[in-house]
């Protein structure tokens, strides 16, 4: 029997609806269930095959439990290994390697030192920053969010510089990134499953966070949905996530992504709607039996983005052999 495991927290409807869904499809040789975390035992393989994870952003205790998991064979989702190095200001640099549009955007030394530093930590560091610079590349207004946080914490829109440096005394240890404003006419949020199952979802970023997903919206263009879901593509197979989502800013007919580094992504009924809710649990049942099939005890079942898979491809160069010389030699009497 293979176990398929959610590891969740303070969410109520996604989790056990996963699980009814999963239970429901009656496949051979596979059940789903609440994660149970007993003994973390290192290098014991856990009892499950599968595991979605939708809180170890939050709980560290948690994140070492999956390495530990992953090692010994389960196929976690996401990557643990993985979603502990990413953070958003790299998921730019690499939107922009792979061409898909982002903001301009640059990222700020927090405004408080780090536990264990003096100024003596920072002496590499220019002072004061080239703020013109900054300043006439981002423009304003712009935005201001943690490079590595979730969801819309510690987000602030600045109007000028006083403004910035007001705000960025606010954010005490975090570091932040400086983003400039898409001022859009139209909006995406799109779950991504599998790094090529898409589901485009109309989406304002402005409203209540209950009311934020758009129904009975307007038609949009089919170009314009077709540009969405490849870039959707492109971006979760460069970063190697299973579950994500994906959002895009419209701005002269351009989708802007502007946050996809979502690994634990609301999938909530009250927010998202009943049809949205419907497709996340369906797909991601169907996702999680496809990895219990393929998972294979003791062996690594993480997925890899193709920007860690083809530094790991390339092969190393060799050194060209050292040409032979003859020896010199000196005859003495």
């Amino acid at each position: 029997m293979k176990k398929i495991g959610i590891l969740f927290g303070q969410e109520d409807t996604f989790p056990w609806a996963f699980i009814d869904r999963v239970n429901e499809k009656n496949e051979s040789g596979i059940v789903a269930e609440a994660v149970t975390v007993d003994v973390v035992q290192q290098a014991k393989p856990t009892d499950y095959a599968v595991i979605i994870d939708r809180i170890s952003q939050d709980v560290p205790f948690y994140r070492a439990f999956l390495k530990n998991a992953a090692i010994g064979g389960c196929a976690v989702i996401n990557n643990p290994f993985w979603w502990s190095a990413d953070e958003k200001f790299f998921n730019n640099a690499l939107a922009e390697q792979i061409g898909v549009p982002v903001p301009k955007t640059v990222i700020l030394p927090s405004h408080e030192r780090p536990d264990d530093t003096d100024h003596n930590s920072f002496r590499n560091m220019a002072f004061p920053l080239n703020w013109d610079y900054i300043f006439d590349y981002i423009g304003f207004p712009a935005y201001m969010k943690p490079h590595a946080g979730g969801g819309w914490k510690s987000v602030y829109k600045v109007e000028n510089p006083e403004d910035l440096w007001a705000k960025h005394a606010e954010t005490e240890r975090l570091v932040m990134m400086l983003q400039e404003e898409i001022q859009f006419t139209e909006y995406f949020r799109c779950y991504a499953l599998g790094g090529d199952n898409i589901h485009i979802m109309q989406y304002e970023p402005r409203n209540p966070h209950h009311l934020r997903y758009v129904q009975d919206a307007a038609p949009v263009a089919k170009k314009l949905l077709k540009q969405i879901e490849d870039y959707c593509k492109q971006l979760n197979k460069g970063l190697g996530y299973d579950f994500n989502t994906v959002e895009f800013a419209v701005r002269d007919g351009i989708p802007y992504a502007i946050d996809f580094c979502n690994p634990a992504p609301d999938a909530d009924i009250n927010s998202v709607g009943q049809d949205n809710f419907d497709w996340i649990v369906e797909n991601a049942a169907n996702l999680a039996i496809s990895r219990a099939k393929k998972q294979k005890p003791g062996q690594m079942n993480l997925t890899w983005g193709t920007f860690v898979s083809n530094q790991v491809a390339k092969p190393v160069a060799k050194k060209a052999p050292a040409k032979k010389t003859a020896a010199k030699t000196k005859s003495s009497k």
